[in-house]
């Protein structure tokens, strides 16, 4: 799946206003969630900018209390109603818990690619092991895995897995909730090219294939920040020293 190198990460906007000036300076992928309760705030900010619809990614995800086999349909409409679109871009199961089956789950999402309510189907905060049993039990073939990505929590090994199976791995919280200021290898690299630690945190993550971010940010000023990150170019050597960061600050576990 073809997506921007920086979207929008939506928790915990809730100015319609704040998206609207998101596309207006070139977002071209929201992301959201039911969990998050802001489907309407993306839907109307999105409803009130002039951006094309059809180059915009709309994407939410299923709550682990809708992922029962009869709960997906009618939970999906909902969201596109909220969101004001007649088709979700890309749906994720949010996480694999609750009432979540992937033999029952996932062919429920096959129906609603079939139907034209859904184009794409993702998964989120999935292990490996997990992600090959949804890849088997989906006809559709998988278009992302949302998971926790930053330079203080870090699994190669994931993206590796994503580069095999030819899926998209999309990094949320990449500026690893706030504290990217506050690792030393981080600064020393923004110093060298007059950036902030955010900048080169994004740059880091999107340097990986096949990496994507969704940075939250609601000002103009952070916004137009985060989207100018991926223009930041880090050499071989200072990607290596934020890769061996010491990994310890998973901010979303289980």
């Amino acid at each position: 799946m073809h997506l921007p190198p920086v979207g929008l990460g939506t928790m915990g906007i809730d100015d319609p206003d704040a998206i609207e000036t998101a596309l207006s300076l070139g977002y071209r992928h929201l992301d959201t969630a039911r969990i998050y309760g802001n489907e309407a705030v993306v839907g109307d900010g999105l409803a009130a900018s002039d951006a094309d619809r059809d180059a915009v990614t709309v994407a939410t995800k299923l709550w682990v209390d809708d992922l029962g086999a009869e709960d997906v349909a009618p939970t999906a409409r909902e969201s596109a109603d909220l969101l004001g679109v007649e088709t979700l871009d890309l749906l994720y199961v949010h996480r694999p818990r609750g009432a979540y089956d992937p033999a029952e789950t996932l062919p429920a999402l096959d129906r609603l690619i079939d139907d034209g309510r859904v184009d794409r189907v993702g998964v989120s905060n999935f292990e490996i092991d997990e992600i090959d049993r949804a890849i088997d039990a989906l006809d559709a073939p998988l278009a992302a895995h949302q998971t926790e990505l930053h330079p203080l929590f870090y699994r190669p090994e994931l993206l590796e897995h994503a580069r095999e199976h030819g899926y998209t791995v999309v990094a949320y919280s990449p500026l690893a909730g706030g504290r990217v200021s506050e690792i030393d290898p981080v600064v020393e690299v923004a110093k060298t090219h007059d950036a902030t630690p955010e900048a080169v945190a994004i740059a880091w993550a999107t340097a990986k294939e096949p990496v994507v971010a969704i940075p939250k940010a609601s000002s103009e000023r952070h916004l137009r920040a985060n989207l100018a990150a991926v223009d930041l170019d880090l050499t071989p050597e200072e990607t290596a020293a934020i890769d061996a960061v010491e990994r310890e600050a998973e901010l979303f576990p289980e």
